[in-house]
């Protein structure tokens, strides 16, 4: 593969052919998104996505990429990277997580290198345009392999952005990099680790704890499959797109702040640029292995303090708000901001607010 993304006729065509045989289940009347996907609003997807999404302005659009294509510690790596007009501009490492990929951040990529950085946003192995890893990698080995990335690419020091698990690439980047970052913004705060004293904590941090033990038990179901047989589900997303389409469309309804109505927030070309990218790379099962080798990191790991100046912008759609207690015990904590609107895909769903806090965060450590 070149540096611009491909995506050819052929598999184009195999995709059409699937999506138009789709098997659809049944679902109870009235069930809507209570069970999991809406059959009928996902049936209208599909049909669409066969025959009016613009494929070929799809491909445009990834061609129009300021894409580059690096091998780093044996494995290729997709990376957008764009460059400031000027010279002494702030580097800065967005990092994403699941079920998206440098998608995450197309939107606000051009208002950032407006805004003065240059910016680097790769696909982590297995996710995007990037090479699956012959074996599962954790966070912490993916913070090693962009500590390379940005050596490869002429930057010593940096600042980096993440969240979901590139929340916890952008943790490790600071703990085991501190001297090479200059600061990290966050759009989450992680979760307890296992092990933790309760009675150490405060109550609003108990709350926490709480809270997120409560959308482990109604949400957290796919994050089990993930960690325990992510091969099982592969099978059966690799090989239906509606699937796999269900899958991900799901997770983004429910996460988003969105009120329930997804095309408030998305338009159906955004999403399926997305599907369509999974879909074409078959990333899929290499993207859910992931979340096995992270839950084989050890809890000493977790419970790491990062010590490089963190800023947090708290969305109020996202899955779970630490209190800021929390972050103060875990990071050394220099900014701390309740968005008006937003969630878990803060940089997709409100690039302009995402942008404009990131860029206030990030100002005084471009001096």
């Amino acid at each position: 593969m070149g540096e611009t993304p491909q995506i050819d006729d052929a598999t184009i065509e195999d995709l059409r052919a699937r999506l138009r045989a789709t098997r659809w289940p049944d679902a109870p009347a009235g069930a809507g998104w209570s069970l999991g996907a809406d059959v009928d609003e996902l049936r209208a997807l599909i049909a669409y996505w066969a025959d009016g999404f613009d494929f070929d302005a799809h491909r445009a659009q990834l061609a129009a990429l300021p894409s580059r294509r690096l091998t780093i510690d044996g494995t290729g790596i997709h990376v957008l990277h764009a460059r400031a007009s000027t010279p002494d501009a702030l580097p800065l490492l967005l990092a994403h997580g699941w079920p998206d990929s440098g998608w995450r951040y197309r939107k606000v990529l051009p208002m950032l290198v407006e805004a003065g950085f240059d910016v680097v946003v790769p696909d982590m192995p297995g996710y995007g345009f990037s090479d699956a890893p012959p074996q599962p990698i954790d966070a912490r080995a993916v913070a090693g392999m962009w500590a390379e990335l940005m050596t490869e690419l002429g930057y010593e020091r940096f600042a980096v952005a993440g969240g979901d698990i590139g929340t916890h690439v952008a943790r490790y980047l600071a703990l085991d990099h501190a001297d090479r970052v200059v600061a990290v913004h966050r759009i989450d705060g992680g979760l307890a680790w296992p092990g933790i004293d309760l009675d150490t904590l405060s109550p609003e941090e108990r709350g926490f704890v709480a809270a997120t033990a409560r959308w482990r038990d109604t949400e957290g179901a796919y994050a089990m499959m993930h960690r325990t047989k992510p091969q099982t589900v592969a099978v059966g997303l690799n090989d239906s797109p509606a699937g796999l389409a269900a899958w991900i469309v799901e997770k983004l309804r429910s996460w988003s702040d969105c009120d329930g109505d997804l095309w408030s927030v998305y338009t159906r070309d955004e999403v399926l640029a997305l599907l369509t990218e999974y879909w074409a790379t078959g990333t899929i099962g290499s993207a859910m292995r992931m979340y096995h080798a992270n839950a084989a990191i050890p809890a000493d790991q977790l419970a790491r303090r990062v010590e490089v100046p963190s800023g947090f912008s708290l969305f109020p759609g996202d899955l779970v708000e630490p209190p800021r207690a929390w972050l103060e015990r875990t990071t050394n904590l220099v900014s701390y901001r309740m968005m008006p609107r937003g969630g878990h895909f803060a940089p997709f769903e409100q690039p302009a607010l995402y942008v404009d806090e990131l860029t206030t965060f990030l100002e005084p450590f471009r001096r």
